[in-house]
Parts: structure tokens; C-alpha cells; sequence
């Protein structure tokens, strides 16, 4: 990776090359869709929950077909983008940091038929190697809180972005009155200094001129979501065992726990966030 790129991505970059979280990720949190469910039960499968996450972004969007451009910038297996290229028929560029889970999108893109429709490119979201005016529609789940430049990430989203297009995203965020210090735990374990926030996205898309289409807080889900991963996880430490190291499933179920600790006690958030780039 471009020494250009911070520290913090290339921490995570690291951190999801690893067999033991390439491993956790694929075969627990969600298979293709490795981003916070949307659940209709506390013990709902997690790929399920995960796969409807996408459907209710997607359905948020209009007017997809076989002339746009898209873009998902933290792109891991490539859920999200084989649903836009297999059923709108949108051109997607899946732009993601670690080359172990771009192997996976690759081949699952491949064996889905979708590789016209498909690309998969190493990089980091901080510095995207397309030129201006681009794509019309930018996607993101849960990745942009690996950032320790989020207003640079933002940057570079709307300079790719045709005039017009749309930037539809969720991520893990502290809720806009997180008290300080409380997330230390949280923060430690992902390599963070910070997280966004409803207040801090909105801020940055009235900098950017960004019009507000929908901002839609579905924060219980967070909560839900890592129970759920951490049950699991714990339901399956023994069949994980020739995938993943013992010494990661306990750092994991730690870490985990202090994802539900502050989601519990209301320090963190969760939901879609969509804006319009001006025409």
C-alpha cells in the first residue's frame, strides 16, 4: 500500500488480510454481506439480517440501470455490489483495502456470472483512483469509521461523483451526545482515535453543498447486530477452531462485548445516511 495512505487504513488493511478475521468475517458475521444487520428477530440469521440492510438502501434508490456508474468504497466480499450489478444492472467498482477479502469478491463475482458488470480494485477510499465526475451513485457499509480522515474520505466521494449523484452509506457511529472518554474500549479495539455521528456526517454534506435526501436512524439495530455476532461466535467457537486461532475468537468475544457494553448504554449509533451531490 501508498505510504499516501494513513496509518489507520493501513492498520485495517492489515488487520482484514489476516486468515483469522478474513476467516470470522465470511463464515460469522454475515458470509457476502459483512456489515450491520437489519433484524426482524433477536435471533434472526445474521447473513439474513445483513442481506436486508442492502435491500433497504437499494430500495431508497431510483432510476439504477445499465448506464450507471457506481462505486462501493470499502466494498469487503461484494454483497452489496452484485445485488446492484445482478438486479439494476449497474456498472459497479469495488474499491477495497484488503486483498484477501478482494479474492473473495473476485471468485463469488466470477461464480455469480457478474464479472462485466463487476470490478474489484485494491486501494483505500482516502485517495480513489478514479478521476472527477465519474460515477453517479457512491455506496458504503460500515467501512468509513476505518478513517482517521473522514472529511477527506467525504472529499474525495464527492469529487468522483457526478453532478446529481448520490452517496448512500451506514456506519458505526458515537452518538452525537457520546460523553468523553466512554468509548476508549470500543476505540481500542478497531485502532481508532474517533468515530463519525449523525451530527458530524450532516456537518460535513452542508460543507460539501450535499443535500439531505433521507437520514434514517436505526440505531437498536447496532445493539442487536453485535449480540447477535457474538452469540454466535460463541455458539461456534469449536467448528471455527481450523479457521480461526483460539487466541483471536477470545480477543474477539472481549472486543465484541464492549461493542454491546456501549450500544446498551446509548454511546453509540447506527443508520442509512443518503445525500445528493448539487447538479
Amino acid at each position: 500500500m501508498s505510504q499516501a495512505y494513513s496509518q489507520v487504513v493501513k492498520t485495517a488493511q492489515d488487520y482484514y488480510n489476516s486468515d483469522d478475521a478474513d476467516n470470522f468475517y465470511f463464515h460469522i458475521w454475515g458470509g457476502q454481506d459483512i456489515h450491520i444487520g437489519s433484524y426482524e428477530s433477536a435471533d434472526e440469521d445474521i447473513a439474513i439480517a445483513s442481506e436486508r440492510t442492502v435491500t433497504h438502501m437499494a430500495e431508497q434508490l431510483h432510476g439504477l440501470n445499465a448506464d450507471t456508474r457506481a462505486i462501493d468504497i470499502g466494498a469487503g466480499y461484494g454483497g452489496a455490489a452484485r445485488r446492484l450489478a445482478g438486479s439494476r444492472g449497474c456498472h459497479v467498482s469495488c474499491l477495497n483495502l484488503s486483498e484477501a477479502q478482494n479474492a473473495r469478491n473476485r471468485a463469488l463475482t466470477q461464480a455469480a456470472g457478474l464479472s462485466d458488470r463487476l470490478e474489484v480494485i485494491d486501494g483505500s477510499f482516502e485517495a480513489i483512483p478514479f478521476p472527477a465526475n465519474h460515477f453517479n451513485l457512491a455506496w458504503s457499509q460500515d467501512a468509513l469509521l476505518h478513517s482517521g480522515q473522514r472529511a477527506r474520505v467525504l472529499a474525495e466521494v464527492d469529487r468522483v461523483l457526478t453532478p446529481g449523484g448520490e452517496f448512500i452509506f451506514t456506519d458505526p457511529m458515537q452518538a452525537d451526545n457520546c460523553p468523553e472518554g466512554v468509548l476508549q474500549p470500543v476505540l481500542e479495539r478497531i485502532h481508532l482515535e474517533t468515530l463519525g455521528s449523525f451530527g458530524f456526517y450532516r456537518q460535513q454534506a452542508e460543507r460539501l453543498g450535499w443535500e439531505e435526501v433521507r437520514v434514517t436512524d436505526l440505531t437498536p439495530q447496532l445493539l442487536t447486530h453485535y449480540s447477535r455476532v457474538r452469540q454466535e461466535l460463541a455458539n461456534r467457537r469449536d467448528e471455527l477452531r481450523d479457521k480461526v486461532s483460539e487466541a483471536y475468537i477470545e480477543r474477539m468475544i472481549q472486543g465484541l462485548g464492549h461493542w454491546v457494553d456501549a450500544a446498551y448504554n446509548g454511546y453509540l449509533a447506527w443508520g442509512i445516511l443518503h445525500f445528493r451531490k448539487p447538479r
